[in-house]
């Protein structure tokens, strides 16, 4: 496992970098569990004005190792909106690292518990981390799943 990474909100400076992170995540990452074709037909859902847009509607937050965007994640209420990995930092606790700062803050604002979609590929990190699938693969291959979020030690993990 990696060294803890540092969290921070993102800012509209870093549009360029999570927009990378989130092509190379899934070109690089979601195969062999989908095909290369529907790994890039998903990396181009979204263009560098998207993630512009994600930025001004969504939280995102930011994990950085040595000053490097490693990973981010975004939520909205009680809606994890996206978790992606920089593919040199998979299986290195990144995304479990923000997973949990970001489940700290729903849990710090109220929530109970915590609504995804997970991809097929990250269906099985989310599922070793609590998650539970909560209704059949959507028409574009989506898993819809939930977290209960539990009240204990929230202000630790703040």
């Amino acid at each position: 496992m990696a060294a803890a990474a540092a969290h921070r909100l993102a800012t509209f400076d870093d549009a360029a970098l999570l927009f990378e992170v989130r092509r190379r995540s899934i070109l690089e990452l979601a195969p062999p569990k989908m095909p290369v074709a529907d790994a890039e037909a998903w990396a181009r859902q979204l263009a560098p004005a998207g993630m512009e847009r994600k930025l001004r509607d969504l939280e995102i937050w930011i994990a950085e190792l040595d000053g490097v965007v490693a990973g981010w994640g975004a939520i909205r209420g009680d809606v994890l909106e996206g978790l992606y990995t920089a593919p040199e930092y998979a299986g290195q606790g990144v995304g479990a690292g923000l997973l949990d700062r970001l489940e700290a803050l729903m849990r710090g604002r109220g929530f109970e518990v915590v609504r995804a979609e997970a991809s097929t590929n990250a269906k099985g990190f989310y599922l070793r981390r609590g998650y539970r699938v909560t209704g059949p693969q959507t028409p574009v291959g989506a898993w819809p799943i939930a977290r209960q979020l539990c009240p204990e030690n929230t202000a630790a993990r703040e």
